[in-house]
C-alpha cells in the first residue's frame, strides 16, 4: 500500500507549499497520475539530482545501465529503482575521492 507524499517529504498540512498543491491536484499518493507520468517525474527528478551531484560516472556504470534495461523484466527494474532511491537517501555511497582516477 502506498504512503502519502507527506510521509516522504517535509510537507505539512495547510502549509501552502507546492507539495500541498500537488497532493490536492493528484491525490495524496498521486493516484490521479498515470504510471507513465510518475515514471517521467522520477526520471526528471533523478536527472536534475544527477546534474547537481559532484563527480562523474565511471564508464562501466553506463554499461551496467544498458545491461539492466536490456536484461531485467519491468518488475525488477522498478524494484531496482526503489532500492537505489533508498540507497541514495539513506545509504552510504562511495566518495568520488575513493574512485580510481579516470583515464
Amino acid at each position: 500500500m502506498s504512503k502519502p507524499v507527506g510521509h516522504f517529504t517535509s510537507y505539512i498540512l495547510g502549509d501552502g507549499s507546492l507539495l500541498e498543491s500537488l497532493q490536492e491536484e493528484y491525490g495524496s499518493t498521486f493516484e490521479r497520475m498515470t504510471k507513465r507520468e510518475k515514471l517521467f517525474l522520477i526520471s526528471a527528478l533523478a536527472a536534475q539530482s544527477c546534474d547537481q551531484a559532484s563527480g562523474r560516472c565511471r564508464e562501466e556504470i553506463y554499461v551496467v545501465g544498458h545491461q539492466i534495461n536490456s536484461s531485467l523484466p519491468p518488475s525488477d527494474r522498478e524494484g531496482l529503482i526503489e532500492a537505489l532511491i533508498n540507497q541514495v537517501r539513506w545509504g552510504r555511497s562511495l566518495l568520488d575521492t575513493e574512485l580510481s582516477p579516470m583515464e
